[in-house]
């Protein structure tokens, strides 16, 4: 391809308001072009990364056993109100009627419509179990779009479904889609880790994130260096690993915390620290409202709570339920007389001569004991605070129950590219969609669900590998595997020179641009930096004269010279694994 002929603006400036690494590189690129708020243009150059990305995927996912579909992005109401989730999907779900008023959604995902052509097609246990995938356009219509083309309204993925006759079945597919992804990951080039996560609006009973780890990720990560653990910060466990030291209880009191009701205020005013505090947090959730107790110096983690209630959903209360449960004015709240249910994260219980509100504006009680105070017990304990930095790692102690080994977890960034999850029975069941199995009865499908990002996997790419000149495109995912770049374009000899290795690589498979634009060889550098291609060849009149040319990887600070009639076969030799 000739740079010249080639569609490929790139950009000097940065753009205003690019907000990470990877859209303004995108940008400046020529990869891509906004639109409008999270929708974008995908040029020749990003779009040769999409589709390498593309192929990548579809290999490993036939290696897996996957069978290609193509998937409507319109899709039809009724099959959405068959799983309930037309009403409860919010916002991000587009919805659109057609000219007879007929109403349909922009997919956001594609559980219904799989289900639905599974159960029209396949009979019996016989034609189990079932791998299918696509790559598509999504659109979920985000509040806020941002980051470029890692969290776009409209963006391009592979979603695959597996279909099974029992949970044994889908957890061999499970495996197999998981070691796809690894490979997948590894074939992106990139570091990356999979790790525990919670299933979200998809649902479903497990699930795992591929996370590539990236200091500009949006997600955090806990990981166990000694036994390799790794989950989402909204799924990593923790537990009580303390225990009540044995304080005389004190007596219980009552004290004047006049305009404090946060507990940083209430810990500065009377001198106590943090962790003898006891936070009453209020919820509204389709169970009703409930209240859950923290040690002061926790955070709650509310997808742990969601799933300790086995809530469909949880919300902050509103100032009327609370006002309704405590009988007191926000912020003076404590787990005394409360009409609602109360549950409590485990280290509630190991706090001794504790405070809490009292229920009363500008009141709080010192000396609050669980067993001795609380006229109003919680009704369970669990795991629902969020995991810091540092705290023991629950897996190795659980494998050493016999000589307890407290291993820290780290924290890490990561971007979410991939996610896994045994779905089990939530959508065949609500659809009807089962099979007869051997003994001639009905069963309902048991189902797994493997997403990942295509577009955002580019996107990651550059997040993980760029520097300040430019992208450092993994070998793999590179649109382009050399440049060839004539510093002078009017002199014959330089471009003679230029053409007949552009030429040779061509004639064998090499992927090449050739810069032939007439620019000043500063601006040419500058841009094959910016654009990351792994090896550029370069023809200048001095090097020429000598019957050399320069060969310099995109990564490296040096360079090396060789000669004209050896380039090809020495670039060849450095590009093939």
């Amino acid at each position: 391809m000739r740079l010249s002929k080639y569609l490929l603006p790139t950009l000097k400036e940065l753009p205003a308001d690019a907000d990470t690494v990877s859209a303004k590189l995108m940008l400046r690129a020529g990869l891509i072009r906004k639109v409008a708020a999270g929708l974008y243009e995908w040029l020749p150059f990003g779009l040769r990364v999409l589709k390498k990305v593309e192929q990548i995927i579809r290999e490993e996912m036939d290696r897996a056993g996957g069978q290609e579909v193509w998937l409507p992005i319109v899709q039809p109401k009724e099959l959405w109100e068959e799983t309930g989730r037309w009403q409860v999907y919010g916002k991000e779900l587009l919805r659109i009627k057609d000219r007879k008023d007929t109403e349909f959604c922009l997919a956001p995902t594609a559980e219904e419509v799989i289900t639905d052509l599974v159960r029209r097609e396949v009979r019996s246990y016989r034609e189990l179990p079932l791998l299918l995938y696509q790559f598509g356009i999504k659109f979920r219509d985000e509040i806020r779009p941002r980051f470029g083309v890692m969290r776009a309204r409209e963006f391009y993925m592979k979603d695959a479904y597996s279909f099974h006759a029992d949970d044994a079945d889908l957890e061999k597919t499970y495996k197999e889609v998981y070691d796809a992804y690894v490979r997948i990951c590894e074939r992106c080039g990139f570091k990356f880790r999979p790790v525990e996560a919670a299933t979200g609006a998809i649902g479903g009973r497990f699930s795992h994130e591929f996370m590539v780890l990236a200091e500009t990720g949006e997600e955090t990560i806990a990981t166990c260096d000694v036994c390799g653990y790794a989950a989402n910060i909204e799924l990593a466990e923790s537990t009580a690993f303390g225990s009540k030291k044995g304080e005389p209880l004190q007596a219980l009191g009552e004290v004047d915390t006049p305009d404090c009701w946060t507990v940083e205020d209430v810990s500065k005013l009377l001198k106590i620290p943090k962790i003898k505090f006891i936070k009453t947090l209020f919820y509204d959730t389709d169970q009703g409202p409930v209240v859950a107790l923290m040690r002061g110096d926790h955070e709650l983690n509310e997808a742990k709570l969601q799933r300790h209630l086995g809530a469909k959903w949880i919300q902050k209360a509103s100032d009327e339920t609370y006002r309704s449960v405590a009988h007191c004015e926000v912020g003076y709240a404590g787990p005394v007389g409360l009409s609602a249910r109360v549950v409590a994260d485990w280290n509630v219980a190991t706090v001794e001569n504790g405070v809490t509100g009292a229920n009363k504006k500008d009141k709080h009680l010192v000396n609050v004991n669980l067993e001795r105070d609380y006229t109003l017990a919680p009704e369970s304990f669990g795991d629902l605070r969020m995991v810091r930095e540092g705290d023991p790692c629950t897996r190795c102690f659980r494998k050493n129950t016999e000589k307890p080994t407290f291993h820290k977890l780290a924290f890490h960034k990561g971007i979410e590219v991939g996610h896994v999850f045994k779905l089990g029975t939530k959508y065949s069941e609500s659809m009807s969609a089962g099979f007869l199995t051997e003994k001639g009865t009905k069963s309902p499908f048991v189902m797994g669900c493997y997403g990942i990002g295509v577009s955002r996997i580019v996107a990651a790419a550059i997040e993980q590998c760029h520097d300040d000149n430019g992208i450092l495109w993994p070998a793999p995912l590179a649109p382009f595997q050399v440049i060839v770049l004539p510093l002078n374009v009017s002199e014959p000899n330089v471009m003679a020179a230029a053409e007949k290795i552009y030429s040779e690589l061509r004639s064998r498979g090499v992927e090449a641009l050739l810069d032939d634009r007439d620019q000043r060889a500063g601006v040419k550098f500058k841009d094959a930096d910016l654009l990351g291609i792994p090896w550029r060849v370069t023809v200048g009149e001095k090097k020429l004269a000598g019957g050399c040319v320069e060969l310099k990887s995109r990564s490296a600070s040096a360079s090396e010279d060789a000669p004209v009639e050896e380039a090809a076969d020495r670039v060849l030799k450095k590009i093939t694994p």
